[in-house]
């Protein structure tokens, strides 16, 4: 991988953003793309006609190369361009800037990244513009509140099809030519381009579409109806929320290859990652998934892409309102009323140990100087946390009042831009009253507060982190267990210290996750807790039970083995895949390699696995689940290879390609594998999946080889697409090749700083934290972590990733000591 310039660029300060917007207006940009005369670049004809107050500025610029520049109609020194911007001299009034340049296609999943799909040589492309993309693409004034229209037009190859955020049309074989645009930021602009399976519906007046590589046109075929009707409710419903209609023309949700996040909002045309148009089976917690992402990236076309936040530290707003919008339309509309469980197990925990770690910050106010460290925010805290404060301010508020809120923030600021201030300022005038001691305690000060049950002095205890004092009031639910069963009631915490009568019985706070704090069971929950799980229905009720005990190992307050006495206990009666789904890999990846004896605590995870196997109801979705784990724990490789030949494969268990990977990386991680296997594999089925598990297995055989050829795509020495290189990096660092790996410690350290010449933004961030030495327990490696940590010149996203993995080692290693082995 490359960087998109030869040198490095910068990234824009908020200083110059505030100076920018001061000074000019753009009306409008024109842009001129050739995708068709060359695999590796493509040419870029770009106007840009703006007003200005006069004086000097500067447009952002990445390109190959640059054949014109014309600023007002004279020639421009195409040498003045210097690490990304070029320099220009405004006119009070009218200016126009041409640039006519040669750009590179990418393939780190930012700017205009191309892919080849192994299953047929086919070749698509898509945009990324998100942070510092845009100006890789096309010359623009990159920052949120410089919005704009835009108009393109696209020559591609006479077999593509080409979307984008306005209606387009193919003029002839290989031209087309598209309507502009609503005024959008630089962030928003998207191209989705290739021979793609493309198929149309339309609801309420929108055209709708879905598009996808033609090696997964039958997929996308199969799953074509439920996204359509996920898509027709959900308008249903923020239409009926919000009183305002989806403005941006068509409604297209292409679904792209190697795409490093979940989805774009992109108006008009948002973007998600194909893996989730299933080629093989998958559980209904993944189906919800994406049906949370796909009503996700709608409410962004009300909050986020009609008013736009100003600058980069209100992105928070974006991210937690979609969040919750997402999750709340998701439950009450679609199929998926169980969202928020889901919720519960996949988000929970993410948000929670962001919080807790050196690097928390505010969910508002992140003090974002540029874009680069803002997106090191871009986190569980934007998305989890805020989303479950909003939650908590709907239900203080009613949706009367928020919504009025909301509604008014968006006729306001239409297609313009506003503030975290703005908003609230909204909510207080529709009837919210002041709500400056909220955004002050819960938005603007980090950290969530430890709320912890004293059971000898009879009160439970809120202390907020020592360093980010606040006064949070807390209401939520708890459950106490009473001859056997759970009874809940509400507690209001308004103080340090609140009386409860907890008495001798299992006691549960917030296990229904009303608020935002740090939860965890005392001893005698533990206990009980073993003998409770078995008759707990409540799936809701049980999914906080797994995320205090989640909080409780991440603080060293449970021992290892009570966490697999717990798991024992409480999945046979489990009937959601999705705490199969998320709790079982935590307890392998986590909980054994830290028990007395691992390989035990191993074999009891994969021995509860089969039990669910066999006792769920033949080919549901929770047999599967717990089948994946029963794979993904097997020690044994003659029973790997039985089912990878499908000789004792589980009644309802259908050998597809997913299932076929996971078992073949499992027989690599045992070495009861080789290179010549795992090759076959991915010539039988060359598929874009296969590929990446193929790098996952590879980078798994415990042999110095395979630690090598892994490290070489860290390194850059072999360039491979973002998703091999994160699947190279999960496959290098295997609990029990420590001997292998223990050399690439020191190395790690040593060559992660040089990988800033090699790859760029969100790729350059991932690969920082997938290759963390995760499985070198040890405080030598705490120690060089934090001096890599302290040393001078590091890039923040490397900095930033190091941090938080080297608070999770030092996590680990405080329970090994708490509850050391002998």
């Amino acid at each position: 991988m490359t960087n998109p310039t030869s040198t490095p660029t910068q990234s824009l300060q908020h200083a110059e953003a505030l100076a920018r917007f001061d000074l000019l207006t753009v009306d409008g940009y024109d842009v001129r793309l050739d995708l068709a005369s060359s695999d590796e670049t493509f040419r870029s004809v770009t106007t840009v006609r703006f007003q200005s107050q006069g004086g000097p500025t500067f447009i952002d610029l990445k390109p190959v190369s640059v054949r014109e520049i014309r600023f007002n109609g004279a020639p421009v020194d195409v040498d003045t361009l210097v690490r990304g911007r070029l320099p220009l001299d405004t006119v009070a009034g009218a200016n126009e800037l041409v640039v006519d340049a040669v750009m590179r296609f990418r393939n780190d999943g930012e700017g205009l990244h191309r892919s080849v799909d192994p299953a047929d040589g086919k070749h698509y492309v898509y945009g990324m513009c998100f942070m510092d993309a845009a100006p890789s693409i096309f010359p623009c004034f990159d920052q949120p509140d410089l919005k704009a229209p835009y108009t393109f037009h696209v020559t591609a190859p006479t077999d593509w099809v080409v979307v984008g955020n306005a209606p387009g049309t193919q003029v002839e074989p290989g031209t087309w030519e598209f309507e502009t645009t609503q005024p959008l930021s630089t962030y928003f602009v998207t191209l989705v381009a290739g021979p793609y399976h493309l198929l149309t519906d339309d609801h309420d007046g929108i055209a709708l579409g879905l598009s996808a590589r033609a090696s997964i046109a039958r997929d996308l075929d199969a799953d074509a109806d439920e996204l359509f009707t996920m898509t027709k409710q959900c308008f249903d419903e923020f239409h009926r929320l919000f009183g305002i209609r989806y403005p941006f023309g068509n409604y297209h949700q292409a679904f792209v290859p190697e795409f490093n996040a979940g989805a774009m909002e992109n108006p008009g045309c948002v973007t998600f990652r194909d893996p989730l148009i299933f080629s093989s089976r998958v559980t209904r917690g993944v189906r919800i998934q994406r049906a949370t992402t796909v009503a996700h990236e709608m409410a962004h076309q009300w909050f986020g892409n009609i008013v736009t936040p100003k600058w980069w530290d209100d992105l928070w707003l974006n991210e937690s309102f979609a969040e919750y919008m997402g999750n709340r339309v998701t439950a009450d509309v679609t199929e998926y009323d169980d969202a928020w469980t889901h919720n519960a197990y996949a988000r929970r925990q993410w948000g929670l140990v962001a919080d807790q770690r050196p690097s928390t910050h505010p969910v508002a106010g992140n003090g974002a100087e540029d874009a680069l460290s803002a997106l090191q925010n871009f986190d569980g805290i934007s998305y989890a946390k805020g989303s479950s404060i909003l939650k908590q301010l709907n239900a203080t508020l009613g949706d009367e009042v928020f919504f009025a809120g909301v509604i008014d923030h968006f006729t306001k600021h239409r297609f313009g831009n506003a503030t975290m201030h703005d908003l609230f300022t909204s909510w207080e005038q529709a009837g919210a009253g002041d709500l400056s001691s909220f955004t002050s305690h819960w938005l603007r000060t980090a950290g969530p507060d430890q709320i912890v049950l004293d059971r000898a002095a009879g009160v439970v205890r809120r202390t907020p982190p020592a360093d980010h004092p606040a006064d949070r009031p807390h209401t939520l639910r708890v459950a106490r267990a009473v001859d056997g069963k759970w009874e809940t009631s509400t507690l209001s915490i308004t103080g340090p210290e609140t009386p409860v009568e907890a008495g001798d019985s299992a006691f549960l706070l917030d296990p229904y996750e009303d608020t935002w704090a740090l939860v965890q069971p005392d001893d005698v929950t533990v206990a009980a807790l073993k003998g409770l799980l078995p008759s707990t229905d409540d799936t809701l009720l049980r999914a906080g039970v797994w995320n205090n005990v989640r909080s409780a190992f991440h603080n060293a307050a449970i021992a290892p083995a009570d966490v697999i006495d717990l798991l024992e206990a409480g999945l046979p009666v489990e009937d959601s895949d999705d705490a199969v789904f998320y709790t079982m890999p935590w307890a392998v990846a986590k909980v054994a390699p830290l028990a007395p004896e691992p390989a035990s605590a191993l074999r009891r995870i994969h021995d509860a696995a089969m039990s669910k196997v066999t006792s769920a109801a033949a080919g549901s979705t929770l047999q599967l689940s717990a089948f994946q784990a029963a794979v993904s724990t097997s020690t044994d490789p003659g029973q790997l290879r039985s089912w990878l030949e499908g000789r004792v494969l589980p009644d309802g268990i259908g050998l597809d390609l997913d299932l076929r990977w996971r078992i073949l990386v499992q027989l690599a991680v045992l070495g009861e594998t080789d290179r010549e296997e795992l090759q076959a594999a991915l010539d039988a089925e060359p598929t874009a999946r296969s590929r990446v598990e193929h790098t996952k297995a590879m980078a798994s055989l415990p042999d110095a080889e395979a630690k090598a050829w892994a490290w070489a795509r860290f390194t850059g020495e072999v360039d491979v697409p973002n998703y091999e290189l994160e699947a190279a990096g999960v496959g290098m660092w295997r609990s029990g090749q420590e001997h292998l790996t223990e050399p690439y410690v020191e190395r790690y350290f040593a060559d992660l700083p040089g990988t800033v010449e090699k790859r760029s933004g969100w790729v350059l961030a991932d690969t920082a934290a997938v290759f963390f030495p995760s499985t070198s327990l040890t405080a030598e490696t705490v120690a060089a972590a934090k001096a890599f940590i302290d040393s001078d010149g590091l890039d923040l996203s490397v900095r930033r990733r190091v941090v938080d993995a080297t608070d999770e080692l030092q996590r680990r290693l405080a329970i090994r000591q708490a509850f050391p082995a002998s």
